[in-house]
C-alpha cells in the first residue's frame, strides 16, 4: 500500500477546484454565447416578421388609394382584409384599416387612414402606419392664370403657372410653368419690339432663374377649378354658415374681427370715377369701389368652426384679421350680372393661429383705388372665376385731385395664392417706372405652406386623384 503526503493531496484538491472553476466559467460563457445567439436569432426573425408586417400595412395604404380612385371621398372602406401573395396565391397575413375624415359642413376635406399590418408568421409583430389622403388644391401654387402674365420685379416664393405665355423678370425660388412652347411677347408685356416666337417662359434680365423654367407643361383646367357656388350657398344656408341675399344698394362690407366673429355692413353709397380696367379696353366711368357710406346690419356675428362659410349674393368689400379657417363667396346665382370682391384694406391672419382664408368671386377680385396707408398686406387664396385678380390703372389726369395720392401706392406683400382667369395686373409700368399700382421697392409674394395640408373649406382642387401625404409609422 502507498501513502500520499498531505502536500500532494492538497495540490490535487487545488487542481480540482481550478478545473471546476474554469469549467464553470466556460459553461457560463458558452451559455451566454448560446443565449446571445438564440436572442439574436429571435431578434432577426422578429425584425423580419415586423418588416413583413410593415409591407402588409403599406399594402393597406395602397389599397385605400385605389379604393378612393373608384369611390372618391368614401370613408366607409375600413375593416380587415386578407393579404394574398399574388405569385403563390397563398395568404400571408392581413391588414386592418381604420378611416377618419376631416370635414367642413359635412364635406370631406381630407381622409386619415391607419393601416395595421399583421404577418401570419408572427401576429405579435404588428406594424402600424398612418397617412393622410387628400386631393391637391390651388394652395400649392403662388399664382395660377388662364392668361398671359408679366412679373416685372420683386421676389416670388412658390410655384407659378400660366396656361399662356409668361414673362418672368422677378426673383423666384420655384418652378415657373407655361402651357405654351412659344408665344408673342408684345409691348403690353414690356417687349418692344415685339418678340413673335418668345419661349413659353421668357426673361431678359438677371433676377430670374431659367433653370426653373418649364414649358410647355400640361395646362390647368380652369373649368375644373370652378367652385360649385350653388353647393356653397346651400351649405351657408343650411349647415351653419352665414348667408346674406342680394341688396338694393351696392353690396356688403365684411370686416373680420380676429376673434371668430365678423361685422357685416350694407354699402349704401359709393363714388364713381374713371379707371382703365384692362388691356384692349378703354377709360371708363363705371368703377365704384370707394365706399362713401354704409350701415352696420350684423355686429359680431359668430363664424361656426364646423361650417365656416360666408355666402353673400352681391358685391363684397373685405378687410380685417382672421383667426380660423374660413371661406367667402360673392355671387348672385339668380342674376346674369356677375359679382366682384374688392380688397378694401389689409386682410391678415392672427399670428400663431391656425388660420386660412378663401375668397372667391364670380368675376373680378379688385384691389381698391383707396387703400389706407400706402402699403397693402394680403393673406389668403383669392379666385377670380371669370375675371381677373388685380388693380385697375388710374391717372391723375382723370381723377379728382384728392384721389391723386392713391394712384401709385407703396408695397404689396402677399401670402397665399392668386387664381386669375383673365390677365392679372397690380403694377402698370412704362419705361421701367410704375405709373399706377404698387411702386414700392419692398413687398413680395409667397404661397402659404400652412394651407397645403389643411386649406380652407371647399378650396378648389387641381387634380381629382387623392395623394398620400404625411406618412408616419408608430414605434
Amino acid at each position: 500500500m502507498k501513502f500520499q503526503s498531505p502536500s500532494s493531496v492538497g495540490q490535487s484538491g487545488q487542481l480540482l477546484v481550478l478545473v471546476l472553476v474554469f469549467a464553470g466559467v466556460f459553461m457560463i460563457l458558452i451559455s451566454a454565447f448560446v443565449g446571445s445567439m438564440i436572442s439574436q436569432s429571435q431578434s432577426i426573425k422578429f425584425r423580419y416578421d415586423f418588416q413583413q408586417a410593415t409591407d402588409i400595412a403599406e399594402s393597406g395604404l395602397n389599397y385605400y388609394r385605389w379604393y378612393l380612385a373608384h369611390n372618391p371621398g368614401d370613408i366607409s372602406g375600413g375593416g380587415v382584409y386578407e393579404y394574398i401573395d399574388q405569385e403563390l396565391g397563398t395568404r400571408m397575413g392581413e391588414f386592418e384599416l381604420n378611416i377618419n375624415s376631416n370635414s367642413y359642413c359635412g364635406q370631406v376635406a381630407s381622409i386619415e387612414v391607419e393601416s395595421r399590418g399583421r404577418s401570419d408568421n408572427n401576429p405579435a409583430a404588428e406594424a402600424v402606419i398612418s397617412a393622410t389622403y387628400k386631393r391637391p388644391t390651388v394652395s400649392e401654387y403662388s399664382f395660377i392664370t388662364n392668361s398671359g402674365v408679366w412679373f416685372g420685379g420683386g421676389s416670388l416664393v412658390g410655384p407659378i403657372h400660366s396656361n399662356q405665355g409668361l414673362r418672368m423678370e422677378a426673383a423666384h425660388n420655384s418652378a415657373i410653368g407655361s402651357g405654351q412652347a412659344t408665344w408673342n411677347c408684345d409691348s403690353s408685356f414690356g417687349c418692344d419690339p415685339e418678340i413673335s416666337n418668345a419661349p413659353g417662359v421668357y426673361s431678359s434680365g438677371s433676377l430670374s432663374t431659367p433653370g426653373l423654367f418649364q414649358y410647355p407643361v400640361d395646362p390647368i383646367d380652369f373649368a375644373g377649378l370652378t367652385l360649385d357656388l350653388s353647393l356653397m350657398r346651400t351649405l351657408a344656408q343650411n349647415s351653419g354658415g352665414i348667408h346674406f341675399g342680394p341688396t338694393s344698394d351696392w353690396g356688403y362690407l365684411v370686416n373680420f374681427n380676429g376673434d371668430s366673429t365678423v361685422d357685416i355692413s350694407r354699402v349704401t353709397g359709393t363714388e364713381s370715377y374713371r379707371s382703365y380696367p384692362g388691356f384692349g379696353c378703354c377709360w371708363i366711368w363705371t368703377e365704384r369701389n370707394i365706399i362713401t357710406s354704409s350701415v352696420l346690419i350684423a355686429d359680431d356675428v359668430p363664424i361656426d368652426n364646423d361650417c365656416p362659410i360666408l355666402f353673400l349674393e352681391d358685391k363684397v368689400w373685405v378687410q380685417g384679421t382672421i383667426n380660423q379657417k374660413v371661406s367667402l363667396a360673392a355671387a348672385d346665382l339668380d342674376d346674369t350680372t356677375e359679382t366682384n370682391i374688392v380688397i378694401n384694406d389689409d386682410v391678415t391672419y392672427v399670428p400663431g393661429a391656425n388660420a386660412g382664408f378663401l375668397a372667391i368671386a364670380e368675376d373680378d377680385v379688385d384691389i381698391n383705388l383707396v387703400i389706407p396707408g400706402e402699403n397693402l398686406d394680403l393673406h389668403g387664396i383669392y379666385i377670380a372665376q371669370d375675371g381677373r385678380f388685380g388693380r385697375d390703372q388710374y391717372s391723375t389726369s382723370v381723377l379728382p385731385s384728392y384721389l391723386d395720392p392713391f394712384v401709385v401706392l407703396g408695397n404689396f406683400t402677399f401670402l397665399g395664392t392668386q387664381v386669375s382667369n383673365q390677365r392679372a395686373v397690380t403694377n402698370w409700368v412704362s419705361g421701367g417706372t410704375v405709373f399706377s399700382g404698387f411702386g414700392g421697392s419692398g413687398g413680395g409674394s409667397s404661397f402659404d405652406r400652412d394651407q397645403i395640408d389643411n386649406p380652407p373649406p371647399l378650396t378648389p382642387t387641381t387634380n381629382d386623384v387623392y395623394e398620400l401625404q404625411d406618412w408616419r409609422q408608430e414605434g
